[in-house]
């Protein structure tokens, strides 16, 4: 305890690094609905808008591999400020976007943007995942607590972002949006550089790149079983979702289109906030703070088998209804919101596990390769949503949700306690 305030000696850096990814995760859930939406109404095909988060994802994969050598080499002050910076400019990157581009040529360049946004968004998620395992304080179930509220805050902080995002397009335009995000981030990225409190590590000299992969079994598992969970999520959250909601909301004209704007962000807001809530609960839900490291171990795969079921009973609705209908409607959205309250549960489970996997003098390299993973898993996730929805529609596009899940859970049925 710190002399005065009875502060937890680094919680005021906790509290800035958790502040900087807040604003960050604004402006990237806000930019997702508004590329979404905006490139949709321009008449992309579901492939086609998968298309322009692909190189994200991958870029994400990249980033959070070589993050972690980096983090560990120059520090993690030096990754958080990088990501907030490329996001800035990814932003106003973005604004130069040109209506007279033919498709290919706006495509191309919006994937090349949002592939710098995607190494913003993973260096700075690394850094502040990170520094969780580094400042946490040592008491019974510390670490779970607070990689509990900084992930669910980052969540409900997105769900927000989803919300702003389609307001500002139906109020202010794509290009005015970016420019105001990109003041806002600029403003906390030069306040976090001015004011950044002691507690996070510097970097240290001779780290080599060869520890970047793990050679853990727990966390090659746990990162195995993040693909496919992540995966599942994004087959249908990306793409096939929000335009098979637009189908039913929107009568084609500038009003209706407003509307669905509306109603498409509300529900993805409301579903990331909830996932959020729940995943700042989850010591709670779990009872992690009378339970052992073991019972959570083994607590791993009953979960996500237990999220398996609820996109399998989707896929049955979807099929029975044949098509477009008010009750499939009404399903789906209680239905997801299910899948988002018991997908947060297991996402911050697998957050907790991967810090207790690891040790101190290797967290970022392991942390890093397991955000690659994730990063994988939202990539395969994102290209098979456009994919799926535009050959199969909801079933096929839910039927896979089901399968990634039930893989994931086989996989985090490999984990143990005795490594």
């Amino acid at each position: 305890m710190t002399a005065t305030g009875h502060r937890p000696e680094g919680q005021s850096a906790y509290i800035a690094v958790t502040a900087a990814y807040w604003a960050f995760m604004l402006t990237d859930g806000a930019l997702r609905m508004l590329v979404l939406l905006h490139f949709h109404t321009l008449g992309f095909s579901p492939v086609q808008l998968a298309y322009l988060f692909l190189l994200y994802e991958f870029a994400g994969m990249v980033t959070n591999l070589s993050a972690g050598w980096i983090a560990a080499r120059f520090g993690l002050t030096s990754t958080l400020y990088a990501g907030l910076a490329i996001q800035i400019v990814a932003l106003m990157a973005l604004t130069r976007l040109d209506p007279a581009w033919t498709t290919g040529v706006s495509v191309a360049f919006v994937m090349l943007v949002q592939g710098a946004s995607g190494v913003a968004k993973d260096l700075a998620k690394m850094s502040s995942k990170s520094a969780v395992k580094l400042l946490a304080p040592s008491s019974e179930g510390g670490l779970f607590r607070w990689v509990a509220v900084l992930t669910g805050s980052k969540n409900a902080v997105k769900g927000v972002g989803f919300l702003t995002g389609a307001l500002m397009l139906a109020t202010i335009g794509f290009t005015a949006a970016l420019w105001m995000m990109a003041a806002i981030l600029a403003t906390i990225l030069a306040a976090i550089i001015i004011a950044m409190p002691p507690g996070l590590p510097r970097g240290r000299k001779g780290v080599p790149f060869s520890d970047l992969l793990s050679r853990s079994p727990n966390v090659n598992w746990l990162s195995a079983a993040r693909v496919f969970l992540f995966g599942a999520r994004d087959v249908w959250f990306v793409v096939g979702i929000p335009i098979y909601f637009y189908a039913v909301l929107s009568d084609g004209s500038e009003a209706g289109n407003r509307t669905a704007f509306f109603l498409i962000g509300s529900f993805m807001a409301v579903w990331i906030i909830l996932y959020g809530a729940v995943q700042a609960a989850a010591p709670t839900i779990l009872k992690a703070r009378s339970r052992p490291e073991r019972d959570l171990i083994a607590a791993a795969p009953h979960w996500t088998w237990g999220l398996a079921a609820v996109p399998l009973v989707l896929t049955g609705a979807a099929l029975a209804a044949g098509g477009p209908a008010p009750w499939l409607t009404v399903t789906l959205v209680l239905g997801l919101l299910a899948f988002g309250w018991l997908f947060a549960v297991n996402s911050a489970l697998h957050s907790y596990l991967i810090l207790a996997f690891t040790r101190a003098e290797r967290v970022t390299m392991d942390v890093g390769f397991y955000y690659m993973a994730n990063a994988a898993g939202r990539l395969l996730g994102t290209l098979l949503s456009g994919l799926t929805y535009q050959w199969g529609g909801l079933p096929l596009m839910l039927g896979t949700a089901a399968l990634m899940v039930g893989l994931s859970a086989m996989a985090s049925g490999r984990l143990t306690a005795d490594e």
